[in-house]
């Protein structure tokens, strides 16, 4: 189960918990490109809405939500704070796009294009303060303890829906516990609202609201291979299909060779390893045969090179150092990247040759490096293992 961190502000929250959605979006951009093979949308926009696609399509029914509420002096809004915890209603989330009838617009001051339906699960009145929850460490024991996916969205870049570790969920949703005193609110049949001016999650004796607005399924498969034909960069189209249908029983050629058996215990995307700009494509946690197994891949929308193993030996290190302790599991790396055509080259025999030395280094640190191809077969994408 995967914790989502969705960023709010104090006319948004009100509406959120009103109408039971979180959502992200993508100002005045319409999303032209959704199942369609063409867009009118500069390649950097494009590919600014394909990463909050991405981080929309982890998003898998009964995830935690949680959501940060920014600060803002012009609302008395002196400090951030965490609030939760809620539950998405159903697996990825949904398209409304900012096409002139875009649901709650007006009430929300902005446009929110990728949406999640939510329920309450425990939900606590007070929130923890962005000071409580990132900087105070009176019970920190270790550094690799903090809750460094919060940390680094800070200092990299405010994206609107940030997933968290297991260890950072069980942390976070503990310090909202403690702040409530364990007591959380009894709102069954009752409306959910925020009230700005005490801070904190209220239910009122008024009839719950239903969401009505429009609930579009999200395909950017008829985009991606366009771009692949057409030798145009899309690896970001890539991490938001494998994001969105990895393990979902959709394509048995992806979950095969990425997952085999196994089943995903959290996933996440553009996973921050650094205060850096490095960042793992997908990560996963996964059980096989009981034990604990994390998965970070790498993606490529090129041929493999023998340089992708440094950057997988960076996200080992960092795994080592900032996850493990936390949270006991073994390391599976994985590497996906499009067919080699010359199977026969030097090229690629120095690249399978960087894998078996990049696997000789980290006998004792990590399993062996999976090598996955992909490639379209029948208007899909097909992964397949390659033996090296």
């Amino acid at each position: 189960m995967t914790t989502h961190v969705f960023i709010v502000d104090s006319t948004t929250f009100k509406i959120h918990l009103e109408y039971l959605f979180a959502g992200t979006g993508a100002k005045d951009n319409s999303i032209d490109f959704n199942n369609n093979v063409n867009t009118k949308l500069y390649a950097t926009t494009e590919n600014m809405l394909v990463n909050m696609i991405a981080d929309a399509s982890r998003i898998r029914k009964d995830d935690q939500i949680i959501f940060y509420l920014q600060q803002k002096f012009a609302d008395k809004i002196f400090e951030g704070k965490f609030y939760g915890i809620f539950k998405a209603k159903k697996d990825l989330s949904f398209l409304d796009d900012n096409d002139g009838s875009q649901y709650l617009s007006q009430e929300l001051g902005k446009s929110l294009t990728f949406r999640t339906l939510i329920k309450p699960y425990k939900i606590y009145p007070e929130g923890v303060t962005e000071w409580e929850a990132l900087d105070e460490i009176k019970n920190i024991q270790s550094p690799n303890q903090m809750l460094w996916s919060l940390i680094y969205r800070k200092l990299k870049g405010h994206r609107g829906n940030t997933m968290i570790t297991i260890y950072e969920s069980e942390r976070l949703c503990q310090l909202i516990r403690n702040k409530n005193n364990r007591k959380y609110l009894e709102c069954e049949n009752k409306l959910l609202t925020f009230d700005s001016a005490s801070q904190v999650i209220k239910c009122v004796n008024k009839d719950t609201k239903e969401y009505q607005g429009n609930e579009d399924e999200v395909n950017i498969l008829p985009r991606l291979i366009t771009k692949l034909d057409q030798n145009k960069a899309f690896e970001a189209h890539l991490q938001a299909y494998i994001v969105r249908n990895i393990g979902r029983g959709i394509n048995q050629k992806l979950d095969s060779p990425v997952l085999g058996e196994s089943n995903i215990e959290w996933l996440g995307n553009e996973v921050s390893c650094g205060v850096g700009m490095q960042r793992i494509d997908i990560m996963l946690s996964v059980f096989q045969d009981s034990q604990r197994v994390l998965l970070p891949v790498e993606l490529k929308a090129v041929e493999a090179d023998e340089k992708n193993t440094i950057q997988i030996q960076r996200y080992i290190d960092w795994i080592e150092q900032y996850y493990i302790p936390n949270r006991q599991s073994d390391i599976q790396p994985i590497l996906i990247s499009k067919k080699v055509v010359s199977k026969k080259s030097e090229r690629y025999q120095k690249t399978l040759s960087s894998f078996k030395q990049f696997n000789k280094n980290n006998i004792k640190r990590c399993n062996s490096l999976i090598y996955i191809e992909f490639e379209v077969n029948n208007n899909d994408l097909s992964f397949n293992k390659i033996n090296y």
